[in-house]
């Protein structure tokens, strides 16, 4: 398995700065990925896999790439492209060993800079190494090492496959991997340079002439006489032959076992050829190998999407992966999150939000995360977003997910407000972090709605007519005994009907709020406290909660009282999806 590599970080090769310009779908990019794990998130079409591209074409053991148009930035050809790595390199890459000297850089912190031999005894003190492959306007590829007084210099394939690239794109790339191409992982790790020429002697033996039927013999002969009569070679005959582009090497690849009959690997599930591909890719000479893996989850359950991830995390690689899973995302544990937005811009997903990631990794895959400070104001939120939208508010790409708490969804929401990935906030506003809820209050806008003061009920009880208590209590079911025991028990009587508790009673809506909220105060006996915290559950604090709060709001006609606070924030979540805002919500 992939972890059973020797865990030796120091000398693995990392890129330290990636730039991009004018390559494919992406004008101008510069990133500072990562040691480890880098997981990039974000929507269709924004360039993920264009970044795990441009590596791959940087460091591809190979010169057997082809370009096309497609490959230039709006097609524009003529200007070229151009992909930048900074990086630092172990010795046994062999970049000291080449024909002429490669002098290498010292990373500052950001950027690669001259170093300052005389401070450092003659050595950098980061030493690093600047890369560069280029597409001209012809075509064609040039990797270039670049030398600190700015020269240029081959950058070799050799150098390029001691580096190690272990790539598994979207397609079906695993399955050229698993033959004997000229460049495939597989090819790298045989390396047996005479097997291509004895492979063409043995199959120029073989007599296909013989085995056709008389007709296609007849079809051959006569095509004979027409090359003779030209003047054209003749005594033609038939035998595999390759050429520019294709080799007969790619027609023998790995087999396995399977049900007592040998089958090539390529014919096996798709999952089954990555994973394969991956651990062929990784038996090479090169110890600790870049890794490209583009949609992680593509053929595998979600098990084994965990499973892989963990592994490649315990590896010291520097490692790229796309996804879309929220297994996958949920298993990152330890790897550096990065969101790619619609403009190309990569942010990264600070650790703060690590418990967000293990609570909810959907958060992070939606095209609107809704952070929700807990299971009622989910519920509330969902149903308003739903009813604003006349459908579920998911075919939108929109995600409310549970903050864990008042401090932990300003922790995310803090964390995510600078990232790029588009997120909104709904939250009590319980007096506490004022700064800093004002700090992402800026940052986010309307997309944070947080009440002035309390909470959800704090807002709805006060704003109830009379003849509309008794209908508030009752849950949707026509029952309000529960909770009209935790108001008599509050009030004091043993009776549970609404006259006897509102006679207990000078408020009977501060009751309610109290009892809604599991208020309790310090005077109480421990018992008493524990029973009365709990008061709350039998009231909204609960996914369902909420959502009987919003219903509640629409039927009883509430919506209108409170509209001025709660319409802002659907319509920068509508906006915020490319849906024009509207005036009300029915």
């Amino acid at each position: 398995m992939l972890n059973d590599a020797p865990q030796h970080a120091g000398d693995a090769p990392h890129i330290r700065l990636l730039s991009i310009r004018r390559f494919r779908g992406i004008k101008e990019l510069v990133w500072r990925p990562g040691r480890g794990v880098n997981v990039l998130l974000g929507g269709g079409d924004v360039g993920k896999t264009t970044i795990l591209e441009a590596i791959a074409l940087l460091l591809n053991p190979t010169n057997a790439s082809t370009l096309s148009d497609a490959d230039y930035w709006q097609r524009r050809y003529e200007e070229g492209f151009e992909i930048g790595a900074i990086m630092s390199l172990p010795l046994s890459c062999g970049i000291a060993e080449q024909r002429k000297t490669v002098w290498p850089w010292e990373w500052n912190g950001k950027t690669a800079k001259v170093p300052d031999l005389e401070q450092n005894d003659g050595h950098p003190a980061e030493p690093v190494f600047c890369l560069r492959v280029t597409g001209t306007a012809d075509f064609e590829l040039q990797h270039e090492i670049f030398q600190p007084d700015e020269t240029a210099d081959h950058f070799p394939v050799s150098v390029r496959r001691n580096i190690g690239l272990v790539r598994l794109s979207g397609d079906d790339r695993n399955d050229r991997d698993l033959r004997l191409i000229q460049g495939s992982a597989l090819e790298r790790l045989l390396s047996d340079k005479t097997l291509r020429s004895r492979l063409g002697n043995e199959i120029a033996k073989t007599d296909v002439k013989g085995v056709l039927q008389d007709n296609a013999k007849d079809a051959l002969g006569n095509l004979d006489e027409r090359f003779s009569k030209r003047a054209l070679p003749t005594d033609l005959s038939l035998g595999l032959v390759g050429g520019p582009g294709f080799s007969l090497n790619a027609l023998i690849g790995l087999t396995a076992t399977k049900d007592g009959t040998m089958l090539p690997l390529s014919s096996w599930g798709a999952g089954t050829r990555r994973l394969a591909a991956l651990e062929v890719a990784a038996a090479h000479h090169a110890e600790h190998p870049i890794m490209v893996v583009d949609e992680i989850e593509r053929g595998l359950e979600s098990y084994r999407q965990r499973l892989l991830m963990e592994e490649l995390v315990a590896r010291p690689s520097q490692v790229f992966v796309t996804t879309h899973s929220a297994p996958a995302v949920n298993a990152a544990v330890g790897a550096s999150l990065w969101y790619v937005d619609a403009g190309g811009a990569v942010g990264e997903l600070p650790a703060s939000v690590g418990p967000q990631q293990k609570r909810d990794p959907e958060t992070f895959l939606a095209r609107v995360a809704v952070i929700a400070e807990g299971a009622t104001e989910v519920g509330f939120v969902t149903t308003l977003i739903n009813r604003s939208l006349g459908e579920d508010m998911r075919r939108y790409g929109i995600w409310v997910s549970d903050g864990g708490s008042n401090s932990e969804a300003l922790t995310v929401l803090r964390g995510l407000a600078n990232s790029g990935l588009k997120v909104a906030g709904f939250a009590d506003n319980e007096g506490t972090q004022t700064g800093l809820w004002q700090e992402v209050k800026d940052k986010l806008g309307d997309l944070l709605m947080r009440w002035p003061n309390g909470c959800l009920e704090t807002n709805f009880i006060p704003l109830l007519e009379d003849n509309q208590i008794e209908a508030f209590i009752r849950d949707p079911d026509g029952d309000y005994g529960e909770r009209m025991r935790t108001l008599a028990d509050r009030a004091g009587t043993q009776e549970k009907t609404l006259a006897v508790i509102q006679a207990a009673t000078d408020n009977l809506r501060q009751l309610m709020m109290d009892a809604a909220c599991g208020c309790v105060t310090a005077d109480l006996a421990p018992e008493i406290k524990k029973a009365w915290r709990n008061h709350g559950q039998r009231w909204f604090k609960s996914y369902a909660g909420g959502v009987e709060l919003a219903d509640k709001m629409f039927a009883l006609g509430l919506w209108p009282k409170l509209q001025d606070q709660l319409l802002p924030f659907v319509n920068a979540v509508r906006t915020a999806i490319g849906l024009p805002t509207v005036q009300t919500v029915d």
